[in-house]
Parts: structure tokens; C-alpha cells; sequence
């Protein structure tokens, strides 16, 4: 890596490889941020298999076509990049139909996990240009009328990366994530997976658990509750249906995360059975927040290219650090990173 700061300013930014289109499958949550998101930027059309989703996006001024057939036509016709953005569950059979009507189209999805998705695109459509890609936001609703255009403003926004994929493909999608905010995170399938597993899915897992133990105290323990019980139950809020395709899509790491917060849970309720202290819990807990509100420490600019440029986004990732610009140079695209020094 190396810091030519000088070859961004001469080869633009993210706004030079946004794609001309964006094809968004799905108008939920995400996918309805995304096409407000992006209005501005750049041409977007859609597709939801609801009827009464994709009328009240028309109403709210998107190009919405009520047939996937047609939706993949035109995203292969202009080279719109498409995004999967429904449920994970329906992914299968998008992907049959993508490989049937435009097999090579350049794709990409939102889904919370990815090594599931990366297997589900090499079996039914192989052909396909896929990065995958996950933005770290969203709220407990859901559907059309929740959505945001600043929803994924200062977010992370993983895109995922292997040795094969082609560094315009994720360029592409990269510039797409920078267009609505958001901070692009490079990553490995299998490193995203394991590592959502802990910040994402577990807590969901938790405030689930939360929310009932609350309830079995009765009116007035729920009465009582304040913001403690309030924040950490939040996300008990989403749809059944959504947490459970997400948890249980990703469920060999998130096994791994129950395992460790059920050994931690057990060390304290020993401790505090026995000793009456849950001093090691609160320290080492508190520890982990003090670590998390710090951040990576002090980030520097870095522009990568080159040859090993999926190498070099692998390494910003995975050290904690991100994108925040994307530009065309002569041999390929020019990234601008921040890398952390002491994180």
C-alpha cells in the first residue's frame, strides 16, 4: 500500500464508476432506502413481489415494473447493476430466473449474510458478475414505507471479495455503497459472517431473550422498564420472519457466538452463586464497550492499486479500516482507504 493521494485528485471519484443504472430486486427496508438513496446519483428501477409494495413505491415517484422477467431484461439491456434485496429465502429462485433471462449480469445483494449467498450464486448462476455486499443499518420495521434515504449515511458497508473477482465488478458495487454514505469495509465471506454472527445476529438473539424474561415478570416489571430494557430489546421489535432467516441462514458462526456468551453467563452466574460478584463480568464487558466507543484508532490515507489490489482491500478490512473513494486509473481502479495505525 502506498500513499499517492496526488493520483485520486487527477482520476476522480466514486461518482466516475456508479454504474448508469441500478436495478433494485426487492423494495423492503434496504432496498427502499437504496433507490432513495441513490435518485440523485443515478438512474433506478425495481421489482417487489408484492403488489402493494410496488404500488406505493410508484406512488411515491419509483420506476417500478411489476414483472422480474422484464425488471432483468432491462437491467441486462442499459448494464444496470442488480441488487438482491428481499429476504434471503427468496434468493433462490431470483437467481434461477437471473441465469435463465440474463446470466451474466453484473449483481450484487444486501443479505446479513454472505457465504450462504456466494454458494447460492456459484450453483444457479454461475455466470453471473457477483460481489457480494452487506450495509451495516436498519431499523426493527420494516417494508416499503420504512425506508430512508440517509439510512445507510456513515455506515459500514461490507463488500465482499475473493480471488476471483474481477476489481471493476467490485468497484461498481463499491461506488453504489460510497453514493449513499455509506463507508465500504472489504472482507472475506466467511470473515463477514463470523464477525456479524457477533455484533449482529447474537444481539438479536439476546434481546429476544430480553424481551421475554421482561414479560415473564408481569405488569409491573414492564411497567418499570426504562431505557435499559428499552435499548437492549430493541431489535425484538423486527418481524419473526426476518430474524429468523437471517439467524438461522448464518447459523454455524452464530452457534459459535451462543457458545461464548453461554460460557461467559455461566462463569458469572457461578461467581455471583458463590462469591456473590460479578466483578469479572462487569470489568470484561466494560472493557469490550470501552474498546468499541475508542474505534480503530488513528486512520491515515492510503490509495491502493495495482495488481494485488484485492489483497491490499483485504488488509484494510480486516485491520479495521475502510473506503471512502473509488476512481478509473490507466491499469484498473484507484481506491482511497483509510488504514488504521494503532487501532
Amino acid at each position: 500500500m502506498t500513499t499517492l493521494g496526488a493520483v485520486m485528485a487527477t482520476t476522480g471519484d466514486n461518482g466516475d464508476l456508479l454504474p448508469g443504472g441500478i436495478c433494485v430486486l426487492g423494495l423492503g427496508l434496504i432496498g427502499g432506502s437504496l433507490v432513495r438513496a441513490l435518485d440523485s446519483r443515478t438512474t433506478t428501477f425495481g421489482w417487489s413481489p408484492s403488489e402493494g409494495t410496488r404500488t406505493a413505491a410508484a406512488a411515491d415517484g419509483v420506476d417500478v415494473l411489476g414483472d422480474l422477467d422484464a425488471a432483468l431484461e432491462r437491467a441486462d439491456a442499459t448494464g444496470a447493476l442488480t441488487v438482491l434485496a428481499g429476504p434471503v429465502t427468496s434468493f433462490p429462485s431470483v437467481l434461477r430466473r437471473i441465469d435463465a433471462v440474463a446470466p451474466t449480469l453484473a449483481l450484487t445483494d444486501v443479505a446479513s449474510v454472505k457465504a450462504p449467498v456466494e454458494t447460492q450464486v456459484a450453483e444457479l448462476a454461475p455466470q453471473a458478475r457477483f460481489v457480494g455486499s452487506h450495509p451495516m443499518a436498519g431499523t426493527a420495521q420494516s417494508g416499503w414505507a420504512a425506508g430512508s434515504a440517509d439510512l445507510f449515511t456513515d455506515a459500514a458497508w461490507v463488500t465482499t471479495l475473493t480471488e476471483d473477482t474481477d476489481p471493476a465488478d467490485w468497484a461498481a458495487v463499491a461506488a453504489m455503497a460510497l453514493a449513499t454514505g455509506a463507508r465500504v469495509v472489504p472482507a472475506e465471506a466467511l470473515a463477514h459472517d463470523e464477525a456479524v454472527a457477533r455484533v449482529s445476529h447474537l444481539p438479536h438473539l439476546l434481546a429476544l431473550v430480553l424481551a421475554q424474561v421482561g414479560a415473564a415478570g408481569g405488569t409491573l416489571a414492564l411497567s418499570l422498564a426504562a431505557s435499559s430494557f428499552r435499548d437492549g430489546t430493541r431489535v425484538a421489535g423486527t418481524r419473526p420472519e426476518l430474524i429468523r432467516a437471517m439467524c438461522e441462514t448464518n447459523r454455524d458462526s452464530l452457534l459459535d457466538a451462543v457458545d461464548d456468551a453461554l460460557g461467559i453467563l455461566g462463569v458469572a452466574r457461578g461467581s455471583l452463586a458463590s462469591t456473590g460478584s460479578l466483578a469479572k463480568l462487569a470489568e470484561a464487558g466494560h472493557a469490550g464497550r470501552m474498546r468499541y466507543d475508542a474505534g480503530p484508532g488513528t486512520l491515515v490515507p492510503v490509495t491502493l492499486q495495482g495488481a494485488d489490489l484485492i489483497e491490499q482491500l483485504l488488509s484494510i478490512g480486516a485491520a479495521g479500516g475502510h473506503v471512502t473513494g473509488v476512481g478509473a486509473g490507466a491499469g484498473g481502479p484507484v481506491v482511497r482507504a483509510h488504514f488504521p495505525t494503532d487501532g
